[in-house]
């Protein structure tokens, strides 16, 4: 059970890297870094298609790996 754990948890945080690292920042650049951005709006926007997906996508990759997390400590304490 316990190495079955191990490695959902290591596929999950492959999944949840690749997902944070594919997805576009909502402001590029120093000027984005730092606040400005330079559009109206501050750089941000609505996220549409595929990125909205990925977005859940990495949301629900991370909630299973703290989930996982949590019972894979569990286990080991048994």
């Amino acid at each position: 059970m316990k190495n079955a754990l191990t490695v959902v948890q290591v596929i999950l945080a492959v999944f949840t890297a690749l997902g944070v690292l594919l997805q576009t920042p909502k402001a590029t650049g120093l000027g984005g870094t730092i606040g400005g951005g330079g559009d109206m709006g501050g750089g941000y926007r609505r996220r549409r298609g595929l990125e909205r997906t990925m977005l859940r996508g990495t949301a629900v990759s991370v909630g299973l790996f703290a989930i996982v997390s949590i019972l894979a400590t569990y286990a080991s304490t048994r």
